[in-house]
């Protein structure tokens, strides 16, 4: 059996700002424990029997995907976008660069919740069949609730082994029009989740999609193979035209079927989504993190540092971080992404980062920025080392408060330990790194006319950044 799962880490999150950023949204960050969402996606992956893994991501989220493909127990291989062109294009490349094998796909978001999961290893097993016979094959939740925010699957007739055709894909619907389908028994969610082997979904982009599949061509020629990894090529995909699967293809090949999936699902689409997914107190309110409720109902707080007291209010949203502070009505938790898009046009940074920026080498939290100075905590795992650099607009000092680190400054290379510090001064070429066995951390306060983190001249790096 070659199946190739392929992992989606697409996706923005915009419905689930300020805890999902540009920089690190939903896929990546802990909402129900200290696991992510991809984390139990590849925890469902390790259950199968699998012959290789692909995860398609985007490239600013390199060092998170890496980091957690190395929990996968097959052979893995990771495409890095450069830009995000949606489903359609991503699949399509997958199918470019591994075709040779030919394999079969199982298409999988990396962003979606999935419990109860007893049946789901016969349930790929009946898809995969399927998927033999030139079938693109779609997974449709059994509806639990009427529910707007998502697409449904209409049904068609039975075919064997719990197949059913497609009679058509719908929109998100009304609430009215939902409970229509709900009542039919005629309709399921579309979990986005799809079976088919390479070849299957070339002749289909052939058939229905062919400008889509001809960028993708001259882009699959002039993408970068290392090791295990594939970086697409910039100027070219970013001219690829932007499609999901379900409109370049499922909406028009008659070569589809349906499996139905009883399991408690959720694309976690919103906070709502959230607020459902987790248990209550008595007053019917999801509390998480330094929260005290009184005389408050049916809310949703969510605290990551600061404590949040509320006082006779009712159906909230109130969603807390060290940067941000979202109050809102849950009748709106769709409307959340307006929002966010009104901050993007604005310019707000508060968008696409979040506080603690994730790096190859470890990560960084900034604690204070003020007109011409900021400090910041810096954390480099053991072995790893920031780029040989240089800044022309600002000076560093750092203060060792973890670890050993081993610092070339200047013609100087210097080693400190634990509550001893230096100065690089503007200008002058440096680098950090940790040769010990426990994380490195360090208090790095920046003076400057500038301050941005486009004032980095990487002159080295093992992580091989621009």
């Amino acid at each position: 059996m070659k199946l190739f799962p392929l992992i989606l880490c697409g996706g923005s999150g915009t419905r689930l700002w300020p805890l999902s950023r540009t920089d690190k949204p939903k896929q990546f960050i802990s909402l129900f424990s200290e696991r992510s969402p991809l984390q139990y996606t590849i925890d469902r992956i390790n259950d199968l029997q699998v012959s290789h893994t692909i995860l398609i991501a985007n490239e600013n989220h390199r060092s998170i995907v890496e980091k957690e493909a190395h929990t996968l127990n097959s052979e893995y291989s990771i495409i890095f976008e450069p830009v995000a062109r949606n489903t359609a294009p991503a699949i399509t490349m997958a199918a470019l660069f591994f075709r040779e094998y030919n394999p079969t796909f199982f298409v999988v978001p990396a962003d979606h919740h999935i419990q109860h999961t007893e049946h789901f290893s016969s349930h790929v097993l009946t898809a995969y069949e399927q998927a033999q016979k030139n079938t693109i094959v779609c997974f449709g939740i059994v509806p639990s609730v009427p529910e707007t925010g998502y697409g449904y699957i209409h049904r068609g007739n039975e075919l064997h082994n719990g197949l059913f055709e497609v009679n058509a894909f719908v929109e998100k619907p009304s609430y009215e029009k939902a409970q229509e389908y709900l009542a039919t028994q005629e309709y399921y969610w579309n979990s986005g989740m799809f079976m088919m082997t390479a070849q299957t979904w070339l002749d289909a982009m052939e058939e229905y999609a062919q400008d889509i599949l001809q960028a993708c061509i001259v882009c699959a020629e002039q993408s970068i193979r290392k090791g295990n990894k594939i970086f697409i090529e910039t100027n070219t995909f970013s001219k690829v035209p932007s499609d999901s699967i379900d409109y370049a293809i499922m909406e028009k090949t008659p070569h589809r079927a349906m499996l139905p999936f009883e399991v408690e699902w959720s694309d976690i689409g919103s906070f709502n989504a959230l607020y459902a997914l987790h248990e209550k107190d008595d007053d019917n309110n999801v509390c998480i993190g330094n929260v005290v409720a009184m005389e408050t109902t049916n809310s949703y707080i969510h605290s990551t540092k600061k404590m949040i007291t509320t006082l006779g209010v009712d159906n909230l949203l109130i969603i807390e971080t060290p940067d941000a502070l979202l109050v809102a009505n849950r009748e709106n938790a769709q409307d959340i992404k307006k929002l966010v898009e009104y901050l993007k046009q604005h310019r707000y940074e508060v968008v696409h980062k979040h506080h603690i920026v994730h790096r190859p080498w470890g990560q960084y939290e900034t604690i204070h920025f003020a007109d011409r100075f900021q400090v910041k905590c810096i954390t480099v795992n053991p072995g790893e080392s920031l780029s040989l650099q240089l800044h022309y607009h600002r000076a560093e000092h750092w203060i060792v408060v973890q670890g050993t680190g081993k610092i070339y400054n200047g013609d100087d290379v210097i080693v400190l330990h634990e509550d001893q510090s230096t100065y690089i001064p503007l200008g002058t070429i440096h680098r950090l790194e940790n040769p010990g066995k426990i994380p490195l951390q360090i208090i790095e306060v920046q003076t400057g006319a500038y301050l941005g983190e486009d004032d980095i001249v990487r002159l080295e790096d093992k992580y091989e950044r621009k």
